[in-house]
């Protein structure tokens, strides 16, 4: 729904998935292709394990920049599959500025630490809410957690991305505000956070 496509993946002739494309021209590939919209994925660790091999090694993914990997928060199988069979560049850890969820974050990062995966740095997400009638800034989630945080881990802060219910209209649609609306400051948020991402895999 997010990336705009709900097109079914399709095997090819040597038994490999072919990654549905998105309209941006992103491909794609998910768990949300393959069960029913409404059916929760109930699966135990091998299987997740399974189906995250299969998703990195057995989709025909063909010349890529980046592969991302959207993971759940915390510190479950998938991630620690994922980082005990996958070569990475390194992780990106999201937070929303508030404590508690900062607790979470760092638990991600200390994770990702002791399997020797690099910390590329954090997100922080909904950071600032500015009413678009009188221009009011409002720290709904409390003020610089995730610089906090980033300096007392010793990990670069990649940016901050303001709440925006342009971004909720943008996942609901799949128009991504950074393609819809690029030059709004939740669209240049993303740009600048993907720079400084990019830079630091660099």
């Amino acid at each position: 729904l997010m990336m705009g496509t709900t097109d079914e993946p399709e095997g090819d002739a040597e038994g490999r998935i072919q990654p549905v494309t998105s309209p941006g021209g992103v491909k794609v590939m998910s768990f949300g292709f393959l069960v029913d919209p409404d059916q929760p994925v109930i699966w135990r660790g091998p299987m997740l394990q399974k189906a995250l091999e299969q998703f990195v090694g057995d989709v025909n993914w063909g010349e890529l920049d980046f592969l991302v990997i959207d993971l759940p928060p915390g510190t479950g199988d998938v991630a620690l599959t994922l980082c005990q069979n996958v070569p990475m560049a390194g992780a990106v850890i999201v937070t929303t500025p508030q404590d508690v969820a900062l607790i979470d974050a760092r638990k991600s990062l200390h994770m990702f630490t002791k399997l020797e995966v690099p910390v590329l740095g954090i997100v922080e997400n909904m950071s600032v809410f500015q009413c678009p009638e009188c221009g009011h800034t409002e720290h709904i989630f409390g003020s610089g957690g995730g610089q906090r945080t980033a300096e007392e881990l010793g990990v670069p802060l990649l940016g901050s991305v303001p709440l925006d219910p342009a971004i909720v209209a943008g996942g609901d649609t799949g128009k991504p505000v950074v393609i819809d609306r690029p030059e709004s400051p939740t669209g240049k948020a993303f740009i600048e956070v993907a720079e400084a991402l990019a830079e630091a895999i660099d």
